[in-house]
């Protein structure tokens, strides 16, 4: 959001108001769309057309909508009120982070470069894209019957090559995956929804980065998190003792004995699954970010694209309507 001033310090939970303000109902009249900026702001109405597989339905906009963090203009703490649709600058982001593309790629009909960028460093500042999926997965977690707070997990870790844009500072060689660049460490519930994320050099050991991760979920308020199921390689007294600390207990997965390759491991195989899941959006594929927080970010925007989908019970579709294409005759 612009100018957003209100005081948030990094990595502590965002006001309470973000969750709970009322807003008042909106008398303007605008015509396909219902973000802030069209019913509270300056902006004309109107609305982009969907146009590409990652774009939105109405259905997933509705799931997100209700979620979205408040501007800060509108709890009138300063800033002005945008220049560019909500939806349409997180379709944006959706469509990098699905396709792969440069910045500078953006098509055309999405608004410039820059401004996405912009978007996108805002929130990644105040960290709404993990809020935001935070609150789907609670909407999430309690239409299937659960506690809106899990109280068991997942950890694993996924080493990705990087590009030339990482630095030698942040990254590392995972000499087990022969992989030269970073490693992103994840906790999941037993459903496979995504609980932290944390992005680390390529050759820092798991048992290392756990700790960390785990502290970093477990210091927002209201956590019920008491077990966690891990690989071998989360071991040792180090480890033990740190997540003693905030009363988690660890349970390792073991192969049973002479098994060889890939093995379907009990609770295990939900974490695996989540990372295939991260890796079918292409920015993912291979580390193209300067900074590991933003990499971190990338992976919270992937996260939010499938679980809307699944909140809206929308598959992925091909639209009829494309820039610069005929539509498809029909007989």
């Amino acid at each position: 959001m612009t100018r957003l001033r209100h005081q948030h310090d990094q990595g502590s939970p965002l006001p309470d108001q973000l969750s709970s303000i009322s807003v008042p109902a909106s008398t303007a009249v605008t015509p396909g769309c219902d973000c802030y900026v069209h019913r509270f702001g300056s902006l004309a109405p109107g609305r982009r057309a969907a146009c590409y597989p990652s774009d939105m339905t109405d259905a997933e906009w509705a799931e997100v909508r209700a979620a979205m963090p408040v501007p800060a203009w509108l709890l009138k703490r300063g800033g002005r009120p945008e220049a560019y649709c909500h939806r349409t600058m997180l379709d944006a982001v959706r469509y990098l982070v699905d396709n792969g593309v440069k910045w500078t790629a953006l098509p055309v009909d999405f608004p410039y470069w820059r401004a996405v960028y912009d978007f996108f460093r805002r929130w990644r500042a105040y960290d709404y894209a993990r809020e935001l999926y935070e609150r789907l997965r609670r909407s999430a977690r309690e239409r299937s019957g659960r506690n809106a707070e899990p109280s068991a997990g997942i950890i694993d870790s996924q080493s990705v090559d990087a590009s030339e844009t990482v630095g030698e500072d942040s990254r590392g060689y995972d000499g087990g995956k022969s992989r030269d660049g970073r490693k992103r460490h994840i906790l999941t519930d037993t459903e496979g929804l995504l609980l932290e994320v944390t992005v680390t050099t390529a050759d820092v050991h798991d048992s290392k980065a756990a700790p960390a991760l785990l502290e970093t979920f477990m210091q927002q308020p209201g956590r019920l998190l008491q077990l966690v199921w891990v690989d071998s390689a989360y071991q040792g007294p180090a480890l033990a003792r740190a997540f003693a600390r905030h009363g988690v207990r660890t349970e390792v997965v073991r192969r049973c004995d002479g098994q060889r390759g890939f093995v379907v491991l009990a609770r295990r195989w939900v974490v695996e699954r989540t990372l295939s899941w991260l890796a079918r959006s292409r920015r993912l594929n291979r580390d193209h970010e300067r900074r590991p927080d933003h990499h971190a970010q990338m992976v919270w925007w992937a996260a939010v694209i499938r679980l809307s989908r699944r909140l809206a019970a929308d598959a992925p579709r091909w639209p009829e309507k494309r820039p610069g294409r005929l539509p498809r005759a029909r007989a």
